[in-house]
Protein backbone atom coordinates (compact mmCIF):
# COMPACT_ATOMS: atom_id res chain seq x y z
CA UNK A 1 0.00 0.00 0.00
CA UNK A 2 1.20 3.58 -1.10
CA UNK A 3 0.39 7.35 -1.62
CA UNK A 4 -0.86 7.09 -5.23
CA UNK A 5 0.07 10.78 -5.89
CA UNK A 6 -1.23 11.17 -9.24
CA UNK A 7 -4.49 10.76 -7.47
CA UNK A 8 -3.90 13.17 -5.06
CA UNK A 9 -2.60 15.81 -7.54
CA UNK A 10 -6.09 15.24 -9.27
CA UNK A 11 -7.76 15.95 -6.30
CA UNK A 12 -6.15 19.35 -5.37
CA UNK A 13 -6.25 20.22 -8.85
CA UNK A 14 -10.48 19.83 -8.88
CA UNK A 15 -10.06 21.52 -5.39
CA UNK A 16 -7.92 24.79 -7.03
CA UNK A 17 -11.07 24.49 -9.83
CA UNK A 18 -13.89 24.36 -7.66
CA UNK A 19 -12.48 27.36 -5.23
CA UNK A 20 -10.55 29.43 -7.47
CA UNK A 21 -13.34 32.42 -6.70
CA UNK A 22 -12.30 31.91 -3.05
CA UNK A 23 -9.13 31.86 -3.28
CA UNK A 24 -8.48 34.73 -5.18
CA UNK A 25 -10.44 36.45 -2.69
CA UNK A 26 -8.73 35.33 0.20
CA UNK A 27 -5.23 36.22 -1.74
CA UNK A 28 -6.65 39.74 -2.25
CA UNK A 29 -7.12 40.19 1.59
CA UNK A 30 -4.30 38.27 2.57
CA UNK A 31 -2.94 41.35 0.13
CA UNK A 32 -4.51 43.95 1.75
CA UNK A 33 -3.45 42.83 5.36
CA UNK A 34 0.50 42.54 3.66
CA UNK A 35 0.56 46.39 2.81
CA UNK A 36 -1.16 47.35 5.77
CA UNK A 37 1.86 45.82 8.02
CA UNK A 38 4.77 46.18 5.09
CA UNK A 39 4.25 50.21 3.96
CA UNK A 40 6.54 50.78 0.93
CA UNK A 41 6.43 47.19 -0.14
CA UNK A 42 2.90 47.59 -2.18
CA UNK A 43 4.46 46.73 -5.75
CA UNK A 44 6.46 43.73 -4.64
CA UNK A 45 3.20 42.33 -2.36
CA UNK A 46 0.89 43.01 -5.62
CA UNK A 47 3.86 41.04 -8.21
CA UNK A 48 3.16 38.04 -6.28
CA UNK A 49 -0.36 38.48 -6.29
CA UNK A 50 -0.52 38.36 -9.40
CA UNK A 51 1.77 35.21 -9.90
CA UNK A 52 0.04 33.40 -7.73
CA UNK A 53 -3.34 34.56 -9.58
CA UNK A 54 -1.41 33.54 -13.29
CA UNK A 55 -0.21 30.22 -11.76
CA UNK A 56 -4.27 29.58 -9.84
CA UNK A 57 -5.61 30.65 -13.39
CA UNK A 58 -3.40 28.26 -15.11
CA UNK A 59 -4.80 25.28 -13.11
CA UNK A 60 -8.01 26.25 -13.34
CA UNK A 61 -8.06 26.19 -16.41
CA UNK A 62 -9.19 29.91 -16.86
CA UNK A 63 -5.77 31.09 -18.66
CA UNK A 64 -7.91 33.19 -21.12
CA UNK A 65 -5.78 36.81 -20.41
CA UNK A 66 -3.07 37.28 -23.45
CA UNK A 67 -0.61 40.05 -23.16
CA UNK A 68 -0.22 39.40 -18.94
CA UNK A 69 2.93 37.49 -18.65
CA UNK A 70 4.95 40.17 -20.36
CA UNK A 71 8.38 40.34 -18.13
CA UNK A 72 7.91 37.75 -15.84
CA UNK A 73 11.24 35.17 -16.15
CA UNK A 74 11.32 33.33 -19.02
CA UNK A 75 8.87 35.17 -21.55
CA UNK A 76 10.35 37.20 -23.64
CA UNK A 77 9.27 41.46 -23.18
CA UNK A 78 7.88 43.79 -25.79
CA UNK A 79 10.57 44.39 -28.70
CA UNK A 80 11.79 47.73 -29.09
Amino acid sequence: MGINFDELKNKATDALRDNSDKIEQGLDKAAGFAKSKMSGHDSQIDGGVEKAKDFLGKIAGNDDKPGEGEGQPGQPGPQQ
